[in-house]
């Protein structure tokens, strides 16, 4: 074997460490930043932009967008082929695998993107399947993805404009699990379920560390909830001079 195929000093450099998310972003002898990923018995390369595999299927970035393409040219009557599932199982992994090495870099933008590109695949499964365990299959992950998200997105705001919108997105991730569980018929289950505890958690350890109290979305609601319509009025003039400052 040639010496430059042997990658054995990696691995010896690189020790697997078990029940730890080893990640490392790493520039290419062409410039370009390669996400790496060790596992047990090797390491996984990622790009870092479009699909982590590098691939073009059809000439479109991700297999989704192709996907998107065909069912948009065949209309109401496209469905999902076998063939077509296993490829969408390929790009769901993938795009795991890079989500969650993101997240261990803090790399929180990168993961709020690929968490979006996973829950649109999702959509996109739910609406052209009708193999009913295999959309169920892929559900049974939503608030799990839900919760990456909001994690992301809620250390993302934090880096860009501080703790008061990202506890905003810890509220409104939340509020996209609770409508999931009451979908599902599950309304009880939102408060004992223990990745709303972590984001609630999340939440009010921002609140604590950055000495933030209500926020003025939160304040809205509760102003709404008491029917105070004048303060409410107040709070979303406040609210929309905010946001066009930013």
């Amino acid at each position: 074997m040639p010496e430059h195929q042997d990658i054995s000093h990696i691995f010896s450099d690189w020790p697997y460490q078990p029940g730890v998310i080893s990640a490392r972003l790493v520039r290419c002898e062409d410039g370009r930043e390669v996400l790496q990923m060790r596992i047990e018995m090797g390491l996984l390369q990622m790009e870092t932009i479009g699909r982590p595999d590098g691939e073009r299927p059809e000439g479109a970035e991700t297999y989704l967008d192709y996907l998107i393409q065909k069912s948009f040219a065949e209309g109401d009557d496209f469905e999902l082929t076998d063939e077509q599932c296993y490829e969408i199982d390929r790009e769901f992994l993938q795009f795991y695998h890079r989500r969650i090495c993101c997240l261990a870099l803090r790399e929180f933008h990168r993961a709020v993107n690929d968490s979006d590109h996973t829950l649109a695949l999702m959509d996109f499964i739910v609406k052209h399947s009708s193999d009913r365990q295999w959309i169920v299959s892929h559900e049974q992950y939503r608030p799990f993805i839900l919760f990456h998200r909001t994690q992301a997105a809620a250390l993302t705001k934090l880096q860009a404009s501080g703790a008061e919108g990202a506890i905003e997105e810890c509220n409104r991730g939340l509020q996209h699990i609770r409508e999931l569980f009451e979908s599902l018929g599950a309304d009880e289950q939102f408060n004992q379920d223990e990745l709303v505890a972590q984001l609630v958690e999340l939440k009010e350890s921002l609140r604590k560390e950055y000495h933030v109290g209500r926020t003025l979305a939160e304040q809205l609601a509760d102003a709404v909830s008491s029917e105070e319509y004048e303060r409410a009025a107040k709070l979303r003039d406040m609210i929309a001079r905010r946001i066009r400052r930013l």
